[in-house]
């Protein structure tokens, strides 16, 4: 059982995310994470899911979402070269003015913007992947009793450069006279 990653291209209609969701609930699949948005085409969405599953059980949710007409494409993401982050929200509440300092530093490290402060609260946004927002809310429950956590799902799209090759040819290119290098 391991965490996999699927991009599905949907149609953009009323219903679709509840058939999809359905698809998963009906056959006791567990989400984990589900997004959804449009593309730059309005009439398409695209969803982001992680589940976690087996490789039998998970090619057989590869099969029956392509079986699905709303379907457009579906995207294993799991063993691909992706660019991954997730949207979270910290609140650190009852601080004390060293607390706040603190979190302040929390925040530099940690490379995420502090978007709010009250007079005994902080709230953090961070956009990092997965991992680094878990060592961020591990960090937060071991120093501050008076935590609040809202986490979006991740959004994944597919590597350019997924090569060295693939790096060194756009190094070339982009260094050529006459290219502004």
């Amino acid at each position: 059982m391991k965490n996999r990653w699927i991009a599905l291209y949907v149609e953009n209609q009323v219903g679709v995310l509840a058939k999809v969701s359905g698809l998963f609930s009906g056959k006791s699949y567990n989400l984990q994470s589900l997004t959804v948005g449009t593309t730059e085409d309005e009439t398409v969405s695209r969803m982001t899911i992680c589940v976690t599953s087996d490789d039998i059980t998970f090619e057989q949710i590869k099969k029956q979402l392509n079986r699905m007409v709303e379907v457009i494409k579906v995207i294993d993401l799991t063993d691909m070269p992706i660019h991954m982050k997730e949207i979270l929200f910290a609140k650190v509440k009852n601080c004390s003015v060293a607390d706040k300092a603190e979190l302040f530093q929390i925040a530099q490290v940690f490379h995420v913007e502090v978007s709010d402060i009250g007079t005994d609260s902080v709230l953090l946004e961070c956009k990092m992947t997965e991992r680094r927002n878990n060592e961020l809310i591990d960090l937060l429950r071991s120093k501050y009793r008076h935590i609040e956590i809202v986490r979006g799902g991740g959004v994944a799209i597919e590597s350019i450069s997924t090569s060295c090759a693939g790096r060194s040819e756009y190094f070339r290119l982009s260094h050529q006279p006459g290219n502004g290098a």
